[in-house]
């Protein structure tokens, strides 16, 4: 289980299911992709999974009406919304490229093919479309996020702090901003201040950490600094009375050599824990090595 989970955090997420596209499946396949796209939109909050990691994420709003396309119908889909549906099958070229047909192009498309490059880790080509649709949009939070969550991946870490801040001004209710900033302050060692930002981003939705439905950025942070991320991340989850993520991320904030068995029974935030079969099987194995 260690290894997946750390292996879930360095790649990028945004659905659960490939979808592949034989002959024989197609039509199957394709009612099922557009179905995940009505999913996505109307109940992200209910998928999640664990991540080794509190990976950087930038948003994506796909557009709504292809979730009413039935199979045979893509022909009469938008460059737009064609993108949107390449984008859900995570493929990001074929996604970038209906995109770039769009004319002319609004903050949204430029915004959405930044993330089709960030995706395929085309970095530098990434920030200049983010750039652009700031241009357009000067006052837009979700480009921000995600100019922010590239500065993150070059390491410019005061960069992305400072766009997260900006996006958090004009969303302030936004879990997912706080969560990026949370993120980004723990890998400047501002462990107090990205601590907060975790706790208010789980006070906003107490699914952001796990949600699937988000795509994700591989992390540039070292295992220590990681450590201190999943740490600072079950003492969060500890507070808001969620003890089995708790227990999970402490574990691998033990694994990542960021604390031990004495540190964590001294923290009183892990108070709660106490009791917890999961939590004393956890010490329990520290103590036995």
């Amino acid at each position: 289980m260690r290894s997946q989970r750390k292996s879930e955090a360095g790649v990028t997420d945004m659905a659960s299911t490939t979808f592949g596209f034989d002959r024989s499946w197609r039509n199957i396949q394709l009612q099922a992709a557009l179905s995940l796209v009505a999913l996505m939109a109307a109940t992200a909050p209910l998928l999640f999974a664990q991540n080794a990691i509190p990976a950087q994420a930038p948003v994506f709003p796909p557009s709504s009406t292809i979730s009413g396309v039935t199979p045979g119908t893509e022909s009469t889909l938008t460059h737009d919304e064609l993108g949107d549906l390449q984008m859900v099958r995570k493929h990001f070229q074929a996604a970038l490229q209906e995109y770039m047909q769009v004319s002319p192009k609004s903050a949204s498309i430029w915004n959405k093919i930044g993330i089709a490059q960030q995706q395929m880790f085309v970095t530098e080509e990434a920030k200049k479309s983010y750039e652009t649709a700031l241009k357009l949009d000067p006052k837009n939070a979700d480009v921000m996020n995600n100019m922010g969550s590239i500065y993150y991946s070059l390491k410019q870490f005061s960069n992305a702090e400072h766009m997260y801040r900006r996006a958090l001004k004009i969303k302030p209710k936004s879990a997912l901003i706080y969560k990026n900033l949370g993120t980004d302050l723990l890998a400047q060692d501002k462990f107090k201040k990205g601590w907060d930002c975790y706790q208010t981003a789980l006070s906003i939705d107490p699914e952001v950490f796990e949600r699937i439905g988000q795509l994700r950025i591989g992390e540039p942070t070292p295992t220590q600094k990681r450590g201190a991320m999943n740490y600072y991340l079950a003492k969060s989850y500890a507070r808001v009375g969620m003890p089995d993520r708790a227990v999970g991320y402490l574990r691998m904030a033990i694994d990542e050599g960021f604390t031990d068995r004495k540190k964590v029974l001294a923290d009183k935030e892990f108070a709660s824990l106490h009791g917890l079969s999961a939590f004393e099987q956890l010490i329990s194995e520290q103590q036995i090595q």
